[in-house]
């Protein structure tokens, strides 16, 4: 592999999973991050980067820089019968590794997939027919070397559907941590790329800090005791970091603790809460040490400078229970047992430690509202807390000025920009069929210099929806009325200014119904079989709620 650093730039996007807005140490975060920070503070931060609001509909996007729906992927891997909405990658698209691959690129791949069709759990006794049609893997869609799991969540102690190239395995030792498993086959995939005369694309997709909330006990006790003082001290510590770096405008009030969210003093098992607060940040330190290795690697390479680190999460954080009585018909499907044999506890069980891979619990609504901060709402909603991301460029070749960068942005803006980045020409065919036009708009040209999106940015989950454009955003909960908010001035959506400018509201919205309409999009549920995916009701993460789906649907994660 070639130090020059005028050749092509080794390419790695770094995509975690349910991580909050504030969640790193660049962004307003106590969590230990040094690595990212690094980075960040030598590097681009972007403001206003989005993603598509849920795992699925984001890795369809940034794969393929295409909206989900129009990539096949508008929900999540179930296949709704709907062109939109079919639960894996058609073959209208082709994916960046495709893309990179006929440039010259070697395209390497460790973690999450969640494109290719469903691999929930229980794992059927006849096996996954992996590789066939509706269920294509990462090695069929462009990619050199596999590592991962092909379904979207699981133990990290001992995951399913895991998958080394094209053959099945399993954890085989209890130490066995998947995110450590991720960074050690990347590191072996770029160490194999180092003997190549090619620069290298990583696809680098952490599932972690999805639930369950799984951690090394080392790594836990850096933060237990951290969170005594609650969600609400949180909220507001992380805003003022946020302004105080320039990241926020001032003018930006915090939106309040959501409904659903009681006081911190009301709480109860308030040293449990803190513990489980513990372990989703012990799961992010963990990533950014992992960052830090193949960072490393690639300085003792002769390679870190002419790499381009891109890093984000596929949506916000998230806000769903974990317990018995709640959306999850039969929590008993997680209940596969440790690697030594013992019986995992499924739930969101007070008094029982999390982050032990013989537990199985989620952090929660009131937490997910602090990695959210300063927004309003979760993961599967369009208002900023369900898709903002934090966004990092790091290119020491090229970027010489570090920067916050405000322009607004698109998940799939970041695949045009790697093609350009990479010197590569984004087909017009794929195996002789025509495919659909890349929506992406690379934002390469802000090294150094200025860079605006020139079309709307448009989003559609589960029948939420909205439309960005300029400094307006058009956005509504599903089957709830349009709201209009002016994003210079209230990027915490608390100012509704529907009622006051119909006009504007009837052109957003029909430039939002012109983009569903050519970009497959169709009315919420998808398809009516399914009514356990329709839209959870405002009030259902709460203990007692309504369950949405009916038994023996499929869980909907």
């Amino acid at each position: 592999m070639t130090t020059q650093s005028n050749s092509r730039p080794n390419i790695i996007v770094c995509l975690v999973d349910d991580l909050g807005f504030s969640d790193i140490g660049c962004y307003g975060s106590e969590i230990r991050t040094p690595n990212l920070d690094r980075m960040g503070s030598n590097g681009l931060r972007f403001t206003q980067m989005y993603n598509a609001a849920r795992c699925c509909p984001s890795r369809a996007a940034l794969l393929t820089g295409l909206y989900p729906h129009q990539a096949g992927v508008g929900h999540m891997v179930q296949d709704y019968g709907a062109p939109g909405y079919q639960g894996y990658l058609n073959d209208r698209c082709v994916t960046v590794a495709e893309t990179l691959s006929a440039a010259g690129y070697r395209t390497l791949m460790s973690g999450k997939w969640h494109v290719g069709g469903h691999y929930h759990p229980p794992v059927p006794e006849e096996g996954w027919d992996v590789g066939a049609p509706g269920r294509p893997t990462p090695r069929q869609r462009g990619f050199d070397r596999f590592f991962g799991i092909l379904g979207g969540y699981g133990s990290l102690f001992n995951p399913y559907s895991m998958m080394l190239d094209d053959t099945p395995i399993n954890a085989e030792t209890p130490d066995f941590y998947f995110s450590d498993a991720i960074t050690d086959h990347a590191l072996q995939m770029i160490d194999e790329s180092a003997g190549m005369d090619k620069p290298f694309f990583l696809y680098l997709s952490y599932t972690a800090p999805h639930w369950p909330l799984h951690a090394r006990e080392e790594d836990i006790a850096k933060y237990e005791g951290m969170y005594r003082n609650g969600w609400d001290a949180l909220r507001t510590a992380r805003h003022e970091e946020l302004k105080g770096m320039g990241v926020l405008n001032p003018k930006w009030e915090i939106s309040p603790r959501d409904e659903d969210a009681p006081p911190w003093g009301e709480a109860p098992n308030q040293d449990w809460e803190d513990l489980r607060m513990a372990v989703y940040a012990a799961m992010i330190d963990r990533v950014d040490h992992g960052i830090g290795q193949i960072m490393d690697r690639l300085g003792q390479l002769g390679q870190a400078d002419n790499t381009l680190f891109m890093f984000l999460s596929d949506n916000g954080g998230d806000a769903e229970l974990f317990m018995e009585d709640t959306d999850i018909p039969v929590p008993s499907v997680f209940a596969i047992p440790t690697v030594d044999g013992r019986q995992t506890r499924v739930g969101n069980i007070p008094n029982l430690r999390p982050g032990g891979a013989d537990t199985f619990m989620s952090y929660d609504l009131p937490w997910a509202n602090a990695s959210n901060t300063p927004f309003r709402l979760f993961k599967r909603w369009i208002h900023e807390g369900g898709i903002s991301t934090p966004f990092i460029m790091h290119w020491p070749d090229r970027i010489k000025q570090p920067a916050i960068i405000d322009s607004p942005a698109y998940i799939s803006d970041i695949t045009a920009t790697c093609i350009e980045a990479a010197g590569a020409a984004y087909p017009t065919e794929r195996e002789g069929m025509p495919i659909t036009p890349l929506e992406g708009e690379s934002f390469l040209s802000v090294i150094g210099g200025q860079w605006t999106r020139q079309q709307p940015i448009f989003w559609e989950h589960e029948g939420n929806r909205a439309v960005r454009v300029g400094e307006w955003k058009l956005v509504a909960e599903h089957n709830g009325p349009w709201e209009l908010y002016n994003m210079d001035e209230d990027r915490t959506e608390l100012n509704d200014l529907a009622s006051g400018d119909a006009d504007r509201v009837r052109q957003m919205a029909a430039l939002w119904q012109g983009w569903a309409d050519r970009a497959n999009v169709v009315p919420w549920p998808a398809n009516p079989v399914f009514p356990g995916f329709r839209m959870m009701g405002r009030n259902a993460h709460i203990a007692g709620a309504p369950s949405m789906p009916t038994p023996g649907d499929a869980p909907t994660r």
